[in-house]
């Protein structure tokens, strides 16, 4: 141990959670890297002796991959492999005084919004001319842009408000400042997040204002890709949809989460919307972007939840085909208006909720992926894995949707555009030949 004292510190960020904690352990990574301090991403080789755990908060496992990531953190202090073990993100600044009391082997807990905190505790200067810097940790190709924190809706299911606080939108200036900034660094293709990206803007604007966004980031050049994650069907700004269908470089994709659709759900939910406005809304989107590709996400087993409403929700995909469904169960989350129901339904019976939902999903999207085969796409080259490529359409985005497999013996750079035919379709992922 005293050997490792006299080491420069290195410091081993561990991100859970959403792709808006990712941003932010980023910036973290970039204030440390300006301090001249040694830092990763979720390093495997074990060499650093601080590590910065920023945790998720946001359904119930969540959290107990957060709390077993830290524990497993603390017995390598324990042993002697670690000096200091910081955590932050959403469950701390949900739970941190009940932590704190479980966990005292922590160095010190850390709120969302408190990265001034966590530098000084690494003996880092915070720097505000850094602020948008970040130390990227995905692959240097694409990137997730952040546009706004917090959140002003009042879903009841959701706790996102009570960690990360009211809305509060970067102005336009910020966030092409920082797109620059990517594209400067690489980057070809950004993914637009926010708690919610449709109500960016009214706080500082008093307006609507991500369709002027758009239109300012569409111009940067060497930006290929822009894709908007997480809009809230209620009051969606249609003219975003107008900019989207002029500019090449926006992808015709939105990730737009729907959590259900029986109305009696919806207004337990309070989503402040109606099946009919749902229904009209995505026609009007489809009429306004033909050929757009629409990703939703959905809640099983929310209380009240009945068998007619499950049934209802499959109807509903059935006849709306979205291209990309994800599902996720309900968990029952103090302090939100949805506790004070009873959650009478097993944990057993949510999942079994969920994966009959998603195998009727998976036929749907099985159907839609057949008529894929023939065409021609362009794609953007992702990575290379036991011998193969995995890509993306512009209708697909990381991790959570479909991908485009390869074979080439040709070298394909990563990164790199290519035009690809599809040859196989398959459930979730196609498969092609570059031409």
């Amino acid at each position: 141990m005293k050997s490792r004292t006299l080491k420069n510190d290195k410091v081993n960020i561990i991100t859970l959670g959403c792709s808006k904690n990712m941003v932010d352990s980023e910036a973290l990574g970039g204030q440390l890297s300006a301090n001249g301090i040694d830092v990763i991403h979720e390093n495997r080789k074990l060499d650093h002796n601080i590590v910065v755990v920023n945790t998720c908060g946001f359904i119930d496992k969540a959290k107990e991959e957060s709390v077993n990531t830290i524990l497993e953190q603390v017995e390598l202090k324990r042993r002697g492999k670690l000096d200091k073990v910081y955590v932050t993100g959403c469950l701390s600044e949900r739970y941190r005084d009940n932590l704190n009391d479980e966990i005292p082997e922590v160095d010190a807990w850390f709120g969302t919004m408190e990265l001034p905190l966590i530098l000084k505790q690494i003996n880092a200067d915070y720097k505000s001319e850094l602020v948008g810097e970040r130390l990227l940790a995905t692959p240097k190709h694409y990137a997730y842009l952040k546009i706004s924190e917090g959140c002003n809706r009042t879903c009841s299911f959701c706790a996102i408000p009570l960690m990360r606080g009211g809305h509060v939108s970067k102005t336009i200036e910020e966030v092409v400042a920082e797109a620059k900034r990517l594209v400067s660094m690489g980057v070809k293709e950004i993914m637009l997040i926010a708690q919610e990206l449709t109500y960016y803007g009214l706080d500082i604007y008093k307006k609507r204002a991500l369709s002027d966004l758009l239109k300012h980031l569409s111009d940067i050049e060497g930006l290929h890709w822009i894709r908007l994650h997480y809009a809230y069907p209620s009051k969606f700004p249609m003219d975003i949809l107008d900019v989207m269908r002029e500019r090449e470089n926006i992808c015709n994709y939105l990730d737009m989460p729907l959590q259900h659709i029986s109305d009696n759900m919806l207004k337990a939910m309070k989503r402040q919307i109606t099946r009919n406005e749902i229904t009209e809304l995505i026609g009007s989107i489809r009429e306004r972007v033909p050929g757009i590709a629409i990703r939703t996400t959905l809640i099983a087993g929310f209380p009240g939840e009945t068998r007619d409403d499950v049934e209802d929700l499959k109807q509903f995909l059935t006849d709306s085909r979205l291209d990309r469904v994800g599902i996720f169960t309900y968990s029952h989350e103090e302090n939100t208006s949805a506790y004070d129901l009873e959650d009478t339904l097993s944990q057993e019976e949510k999942e079994a909720r969920a994966q009959e939902v998603m195998e009727h999903q998976q036929e749907i999207s099985y159907e839609i992926n057949q008529e894929k085969i023939g065409n021609t796409y362009k794609v953007i080259v992702d990575k290379k894995e036991a011998g193969r490529y995995l890509a993306r359409t512009e209708f697909d985005s990381v991790e959570v949707d479909n991908e485009v497999v390869i074979h080439s013996k040709k070298p394909l750079p990563i990164g790199d555009f290519v035009n690809v035919r599809i040859t196989k379709a398959f459930d979730y992922d196609l498969e092609g030949e570059v031409i």
